[in-house]
């Protein structure tokens, strides 16, 4: 058996000590605060057993990790018929591009780009009576943990500074695939971008889609087919234009968000986070893509 704690222990020494951390995010205020030397990292293995280190338990703004969550609860409602109002493709283009919305008659290509998570976050106000309240309840019901909330700053920071959101929401909207007004939509995709959690908040909320749709405490939130093609919409669009070289080099699906966070998961195995706010030229966590490459190369595990 895996020492995982041994494992991940080896993997924050060796990574801390690199020089070159990459850039935080500065485009959103808020994010730009966050000092660069954090390094967290949490992994849940199949026995449910969790193993911390570095600052795995301080808590930052996981972005556009949460498009995956959004998108669970909305599969989970919706089925099917969710795939006709987004579809699955790989972008390969930045996570805030226009261009193909606009030539794709305002079908967002995945629901992991912003395009796409703002159509999802479309559909659950549609279908919740209390959409901002209860997505919140629904996450921290996934991880177990009802002290999990928005950071109210950093989305105020967000609505500020949104303006290609706001383009893509309106172009969106112009091709009829938004029901509900752009500000009220847009006020749920900030606030879902500003939720807070940290590593391991983050391993256990992604636990279902490790373990055949079943958290933590074994309650069912998606069915095995589900499961299956939300791995497959990570393993093929969850870091945007770098999503070929992720499945390249960590062979594992997962999604990143410009907060520094990454989550990503091995079927059966473990599931595990990452959180250095640095980010590569791509906006994916720089030392959050060299601890995951080192796991998945140091233990043998990943798909492949």
């Amino acid at each position: 058996m895996i020492d995982f704690q041994k494992v991940i222990e080896h993997i924050r020494t060796e990574v801390t000590v690199i020089e070159d951390k990459g850039t935080v995010a500065t485009y959103i205020p808020e994010l730009a605060k966050v000092p660069i030397d954090k390094f967290g990292m949490a992994l849940v293995d199949q026995y449910g057993k969790t193993h911390i280190t570095g600052d795995g338990e301080e808590r930052f703004s996981i972005q556009s990790i949460s498009k995956v969550l959004s998108l669970a609860m909305a599969f989970a409602i919706k089925g099917e018929e969710l795939w006709q109002r987004v579809d699955v493709e790989p972008s390969g283009d930045p996570f805030n591009d226009l261009s193909l919305l606009e030539n794709e008659n305002g079908i967002p290509r995945n629901p992991l780009i912003n395009a796409g998570a703002i159509v999802i976050c479309d559909v659950l106000i549609t279908e919740l009576d209390n959409p901002r309240e209860e997505i919140l309840q629904y996450i921290r019901e996934i991880a177990n943990d009802p002290t999990i909330n928005y950071n109210l700053d950093v989305a105020r920071s967000e609505k500020a500074t949104g303006f290609r959101n706001y383009a893509a929401a309106n172009l969106i909207k112009s091709f009829g695939n938004l029901h509900n007004t752009v500000g009220e939509v847009l006020d749920l995709y900030f606030d879902l971008c500003a939720i807070e959690m940290s590593c391991r908040q983050l391993s256990h909320a992604f636990y279902p889609l490790m373990n055949l749709g079943k958290c933590l405490r074994g309650n069912q939130y998606l069915t095995i087919p589900q499961v299956k093609r939300m791995n497959a919409i990570m393993l093929t669009c969850g870091f945007y234009d770098e999503a070929g070289e992720f499945a390249f080099e960590i062979g594992l699906p997962g999604k990143s968000g410009v907060g520094g966070g990454i989550v990503a998961l091995l079927p059966n195995e473990f599931c595990v986070a990452t959180w250095s706010p640095g980010l590569n030229e791509k906006g994916n966590s720089r030392l959050g893509m060299i601890a995951l490459e080192k796991l998945t190369t140091n233990t043998g595990l990943s798909i492949f």
